[in-house]
């Protein structure tokens, strides 16, 4: 027999002659062999075995990788993942919230039948068809708009004091907000939705004529120092590139006509400029849009009220006057879906609709009625993005000039929320011919509910604190209205209560 260490001086042997075989291949030739070598190099006979080794390996990994089905990632709805395309979630709610709303809907007409009716949305303005109360309130307010036109005037030419000319404008305005609120509370043929349209229109103009007023007096300063540039005043736009800066300046005080005065009246906005942006033409087909936006959402607003929200707010009366608490949440609840989505109606005929209609039909530029107050993450947002008229004179005519007369910024928010409660509760209370405050508690709720949200709610939590807030809140403050309005001119009607305790 052969013993095992004989073959070891052997192996060491053909050890030592690979080595040096591989040396002796791997040393280039220095006359000329360089080209040979490269293609002997491309042939795998000639490529050294460790070069060999090193490409079989490569080929197992990659045929290991195309095996494998696993890496480093996180799942979709994980909120490291950057994933963010939801489109079909997004779909999904809407055929579930349609689904919903159709069976409540199904659910109302075989409970209460057909309750739309157009000739009871005519007596909601209208008790005699021969008085028009609201149509004459509104067609009165003509006269403030002449006085204050008149007061400019006189302001223009010096016939009369900066003194004089603020005394006439104190006065002119509070007659504004009063005349109106004496008049629904005197007169009975006036009804709640019409001294609402007429109380609307009133403190819309109220706001265009201190805006007027301050704007003109700008302009009144700049002349008295002897500005640079006499022909333009601080509201006036800077110089625009285009077809629009082709159009005529107007310099004060040439802004002082009927015309120009009658175009801010009408034109969808409460801040005053002597030169308004104007776009070229009227759109028609864009204009015929706005204008059956307008008409349908209008009828579905009064179609749903009738037959959604009434029927809700009558069964909410028995269980409010019992104070069954269980029963009251039940109902708010109920109350809250066709609330918000009548609301939701509400914005998009009024901020988008009407607004661009009127716009459109004057050319008047600036559209910009709303910002994106959807993705709202604080309430202070909110309130600053969803009614951007309303926010600009705000800023330029109350929150700025607060702030340049030392107060702060926290004292002039809250002067700004308490000036927007007032004006809510007035709108409300007022045709309804009753004071309970539940708006102005309402919006000055909203001071301590914005400064919890901003403090400890982020992201996706702020918006949905924003939501539910719009959601929940409206329909509390419409049952309040409703059952005090009840109780004090209804309840010792026996129609009245068996129609509300019957459903």
């Amino acid at each position: 027999m052969i013993d095992k260490d004989d073959f070891r001086p052997v192996t060491r042997s053909r050890r030592r002659a690979t080595i040096t075989n591989v040396k002796a291949e791997t040393v280039q030739p220095r006359n000329g062999a360089a080209s040979g070598v490269k293609s002997a190099s491309k042939t795998p006979e000639f490529l050294p075995k460790n070069l060999q080794l090193n490409e079989d390996s490569k080929r197992k990994c990659d045929q290991y990788d195309q095996m494998s089905c696993h890496k480093m990632q996180e799942s979709m709805l994980s909120s490291a993942s950057s994933f963010k395309n939801y489109r079909g979630i997004l779909n999904w709610c809407v055929v579930m919230l349609v689904l919903s709303n159709a069976r409540l809907f199904l659910e109302n007409l075989l409970r209460y039948g057909i309750l739309v009716d157009p000739i009871q949305v005519v007596s909601l303005f209208l008790t005699d068809p021969y008085s028009w109360p609201a149509a004459c309130l509104v067609i009165v307010s003509n006269v403030f708009i002449l006085v204050a036109l008149y007061t400019e005037r006189r302001l223009a030419m010096g016939s009369i004091s900066e003194k004089v000319g603020l005394l006439i404008y104190i006065f002119n305005l509070t007659v504004v907000m009063c005349f109106p609120m004496m008049v629904i509370l005197k007169l009975p043929s006036i009804t709640p939705v019409g001294g609402a349209f007429a109380l609307g229109i009133y403190t819309i103009l109220f706001l265009k004529l201190y805006s007027y007023k301050d704007v003109n007096r700008w302009c009144r300063e700049r002349m008295q120092v002897k500005a640079r540039s006499l022909s333009r005043s601080l509201s006036c736009p800077s110089p625009r590139s285009g077809p629009s800066s082709m159009q005529a300046q107007v310099s004060y005080p040439g802004n002082l006509s009927l015309r120009d005065m009658y175009y801010f009246v009408f034109a969808p906005t409460l801040c005053y400029e002597l030169n308004f942006p104007r776009s070229e033409s009227i759109r028609m087909g864009f204009l015929l849009r706005r204008l059956f936006e307008m008409l349908f959402f209008t009828q579905l607003l009064v179609g749903l009220t009738q037959q959604w929200m009434v029927p809700v707010i009558r069964s909410s009366m028995k269980p409010l006057q019992e104070m069954d608490y269980k029963r009251m949440t039940e109902r708010l609840l109920r109350l809250a879906v066709p609330n918000h989505l009548l609301w939701l109606i509400f914005f998009y005929s009024f901020f988008h609709s009407s607004m661009n209609f009127v716009a459109e039909l004057l050319r008047f530029g600036d559209r910009e009625f709303y910002r994106d107050w959807w993705n709202s993450e604080t309430i202070t947002y909110f309130w600053q993005n969803w009614n951007i008229p309303v926010h600009k004179w705000c800023l330029r005519h109350f929150y700025k000039p607060l702030l340049r007369r030392g107060a702060g910024k926290l004292l002039s928010q809250s002067a700004v929320f308490f000036a927007s409660a007032f004006f809510h509760e007035y709108l409300v209370s007022v045709p309804l011919r009753m004071f309970r405050l539940w708006a102005f508690m309402g919006m000055m709720a909203q001071l301590p509910l914005a400064w919890f949200v901003a403090r400890f709610l982020r992201g996706n939590y702020g918006n949905a604190a924003v939501w539910l807030s719009l959601i929940i809140g409206q329909p509390i403050a419409v049952l309040m209205y409703v059952h005090d309005y009840y109780v004090i001119h209804n309840q010792d009607n026996p129609a009245v209560d068996e129609a509300l305790y019957s459903h």
